[in-house]
């Protein structure tokens, strides 16, 4: 070639300015959306555009090749303004098979851009996604801005030089996977992006071992640039300005990153060697590979057996002096239920950390969704009331984390960290904090008592907190085990009375966190219509429906809550302001329930369990019919 794209990106079509454009890739799992996705993304932050993404796979690691259920799907927002969600409707689709193209045309705006690999909607390829036509010879499909592009024999083209190290022209299998980056090109194109981000990321990831394949794999790039650029299908390109952010050094960061990120930081603030205990499962496995790579930080990480040897590992490491915890999702919680019960009594800080996924059981491994709140609250035997906090974000986890082991610490009680699929998946633009202006967590631990005294494993402090007494610590030798304790002692008591008081003991430091925490703070009118209250990954589509709301006159205020247990102190207060109160949840109403008992307040619910976060839409859809109701 020529000229390189990547380094003048000029056009010679049409140039529209947008104020921001929502992007998703589709093929088959083995298609690498995920990979160019997350390219798309990066490039993106690197043009400064505020931006948000929603990874979407199948649960199978290798799902049935062309069908539905195999469809891996990469969707992004990128927006010159401040954005809180990968968007509702599409601006732009590319599908690289048909099952691809069923699974998600539904979610592709009117007039937009639909670009479909042709040369995988063959016979064989309708077959397998259950089409009896060809979708792309629909009439159906005139309201879209339909290009079909022979994606795959033109990227056989673009490779078919490049030789491997023996000398050999790739083969046809090595050439198809390079499809998947001639599809990123093409978007590239369309949307202005740099190509040099991506360029690089394939020298550095593949430029030593395998020069073939970066080769091949820019060469695709480059190919599908130019195809955008010189094909008379396209009449037009598209740019998006940089986002007004505050000013600042920035990464994109996904969830399970910035929460592991966190937690390493929380440790360091707090002077302590972090143990991480946990079994791999989907989809928190990444924090436990994300914190592996923290060793030279004093990190820990133990892949135990089985979710019960984790947690148990992590009660011993929280015994041993260090900050501790473990995770899972709902199924690896359900079984770490007893010896949660266990820290809760024995009084230690730890961490126990719950990225919830679809139930029950194995349900949907890879889909999102809010389900396992009631499980937090009341999952285990007993009267074991435990403090739960939830992310809002991607970039919110890294503050969760340190909030978490704060009250962790201060309280000397565990305390349970959720987060969800499309937060942990999830990525957006991360200011990088000045780790100097962190506030530090102070941890003490009582030293020799003198002679004639008596050390008192249970005895409290204002907090209710008991000390942290370290083992080996001379004089400081004291019981411990899941029966019930005597007050004080810590010895094993039978008691009624004691038994009695222990239990409110323990519920009574759960409700003085609310005084130290945060209040609930209110975007938009003091009082007024509507409240709408969010939780968890929620966040984004409420804040974003609740402007929108605003804007069209109506009196509607948006409150979000960290902490589900406790609740802030101001929360009941803030409720009683509005006339009515609504709840977006993922899940069948387990907020809701809990709002009605605790305040009596006849909240109304918006519930999903599909598998996917709320759009924007259905939010202010719902809002609207709360409105009417009250004219």
């Amino acid at each position: 070639m020529s000229t390189t794209p990547q380094d003048t990106l000029h056009s010679d079509k049409d140039t529209e300015s947008l104020s921001g454009a929502t992007v998703r890739l589709a093929g088959d799992s083995g298609d690498g959306m995920q990979l160019v996705g997350s390219q798309l993304t990066n490039t993106s932050a690197l043009a400064g555009n505020d931006v948000a993404t929603f990874p979407d796979f199948p649960a199978e690691i290798r799902a049935p090749r062309g069908t539905r259920a195999g469809v891996s799907g990469f969707q992004l927002q990128f927006s010159s303004e401040d954005i809180f969600t990968p968007g509702d409707e599409l601006d732009a689709l590319v599908v690289m098979n048909p099952a691809a193209f069923v699974t998600n045309i539904g979610d592709l705006q009117d007039r937009g851009v639909l670009i479909a690999n042709e040369d995988s909607f063959a016979d064989k390829d309708l077959k397998l996604a259950n089409l009896d036509r060809n979708p792309l010879e629909s009439d159906d499909l005139k309201k879209y801005n339909l290009i079909k592009v022979p994606i795959t024999s033109l990227t056989r083209t673009a490779v078919s030089e490049v030789k491997n190290a023996e000398g050999n022209t790739l083969g046809t299998k090595e050439a198809d996977r390079c499809k998947n980056f001639f599809a990123l090109g093409i978007i590239c194109w369309l949307y202005g992006r740099n190509l040099e981000p991506t360029i690089r990321f394939l020298n550095d990831k593949f430029g030593k071992k395998r020069p073939d394949v970066a080769e091949a794999n820019t060469l695709a790039l480059k190919a599908g640039w130019n195809y955008g650029e010189t094909a008379e299908l396209f009449e037009r390109n598209y740019q998006v300005q940089p986002a007004h952010l505050t000013p600042g050094t920035y990464t994109n960061v996904m969830g399970n990153q910035a929460l592991a990120w966190g937690l390493v930081t929380a440790a360091n603030l707090s002077n302590k060697e972090l143990f991480y205990g946990s079994y791999p499962i989907t989809p928190a496995s990444p924090v436990l590979e994300e914190l592996s790579n923290f060793k030279n930080y004093g990190v820990k990480t133990f892949q135990a057996e089985d979710e019960i040897a984790a947690i148990c590992s992590a009660i011993g490491a929280a015994f041993g002096g260090s900050m501790a915890l473990t995770g899972s999702s709902g199924p690896g919680i359900a079984l770490k239920g007893e010896a949660m019960g266990l820290a809760m009594i024995l009084e230690l800080p730890m961490l126990i950390l719950n990225v919830q996924r679809g139930g029950p059981s194995t349900g949907l491994p890879t889909k999102t969704e809010q389900s396992d709140l009631l499980q937090a609250m009341f999952g285990r035997n007993g009267e074991s009331p435990l403090p739960v906090i939830a992310a809002r974000s991607p970039s919110d986890c890294f503050d969760v984390a340190q909030e978490a082991w704060r009250i962790s610490s201060r309280f000397m009680i565990p305390v349970i960290i959720l987060s969800d699929g499309y937060i942990a998946n999830g990525a957006e633009p991360w200011k990088i904090p000045d780790v100097a202006q962190l506030e530090k967590i102070s941890i003490s631990h009582p030293g020799p008592i003198e002679e004639g005294e008596t050390f008192l494993p249970y005895s409290r402090n204002e907090d209710l907190a008991r000390p942290w007494a370290l083992p080996g610590t001379d004089t400081l030798m004291h019981r411990l085990g899941g029966l019930e304790k005597e007050d004080l002692t810590g010895n094993v008591s039978y008691d009624p009375d004691n038994h009695q008081h222990m239990t409110n003991i323990r519920q009574e430091k759960v409700d003085r966190i609310a005084h130290v925490i945060d209040p609930v703070e209110v975007s938009g009118p003091a009082s007024g219509d509507l409240l709408v209250l969010s939780w968890g990954g929620t966040y984004g589509a409420c804040i974003t429906a609740c402007r929108r709301a605003r804007e069209d006159g109506m009196s509607v205020a948006h409150a979000h809550l960290r902490w589900l247990a406790p609740f802030p102190a101001n929360l009941e207060e803030v409720l009683k302001q509005y006339k009515r109160v609504l709840i977006p949840e993922l899940n069948m109403g387990q907020l809701s329930l809990l709002i009605r008992a605790k305040y009596l307040i006849d909240a109304t619910q918006l519930n999903k369990v599909k598998g996917k976060p709320f759009k924007v839409s259905e939010i202010l859809r719902r809002i609207r019919e709360e409105i009417d109701l009250l004219k």
